[in-house]
């Protein structure tokens, strides 16, 4: 019969298991938030990055080109030179979006259903959202599985957009729409861990890079 340390340590490592921590196969999914662009946002729809969003877009660059190279992607065809941890890079086609996803490397997967929630900003300042969370879950976690799919074992960058993002991941957490008390800051890393339909978070508004 084993000790009691080493029948803990088992007891530890199935847990991380059951949470896709160290497992073979499984996808790590980096959701990002776009940088910021409503520092001296002018009118528009899409509205390009400020200045300070083109700093927190460069910092977030810096980090994930420093990233190494983690055992499990060793086998993919192909990684970004300059980013040798990344398998692919997604993004909304928002212009924010893309020029945070742009500014990491030029090859970038445009993918519709990373958009952000309709919404609509009312005289009282307040945002009304016109798209019902089902919605948002069904396209956000179609989107998620073809990405983690297609790049079974790496790592993926994902840039979208908040509220969106909110959503997807008060799903992951088996929570109800609007029970999560989270907002994403800019360029924050909020990682998923995927393999097959299994989904797990890893990390929640990860911004260390800014500081």
């Amino acid at each position: 019969m084993a000790s009691g340390p080493e029948r803990m340590t088992e007891a530890m490592r199935s847990l991380e298991a059951a949470f896709l921590i160290g497992v073979e196969g499984v996808t790590e999914v980096w959701l990002v938030r776009h940088a910021d662009c409503y520092e001296g946002m002018s009118e528009g729809a899409d509205p390009q990055l400020s200045p300070l969003g083109h700093k927190q877009a460069e910092l977030l660059a810096k980090r994930i080109r420093g990233l190494k190279r983690a055992p499990r992607t060793r086998r993919l065809r192909r990684e970004f030179a300059g980013a040798p941890g990344v398998a692919a890079i997604y993004s909304s086609p928002y212009r924010r979006a893309l020029e945070t996803a742009r500014t990491i490397a030029d090859d970038v997967h445009v993918d519709d259903r990373l958009i952000e929630m309709e919404m609509v900003l009312g005289d009282d300042g307040a945002l009304d959202f016109k798209e019902l969370p089902t919605s948002v879950i069904e396209r956000m976690s179609a989107a998620i599985d073809d990405i983690a799919h297609a790049h079974a074992g790496g790592r993926v960058i994902v840039v979208a957009h908040g509220a969106a993002m909110i959503v997807f991941l008060t799903h992951v957490l088996r929570l109800e729409p609007g029970h999560l008390r989270f907002l994403p800051y800019f360029t924050s890393v909020n990682v998923v861990r995927v393999l097959g339909d299994r989904q797990m978070v890893g990390t929640l508004g990860d911004t260390s890079h800014l500081e």
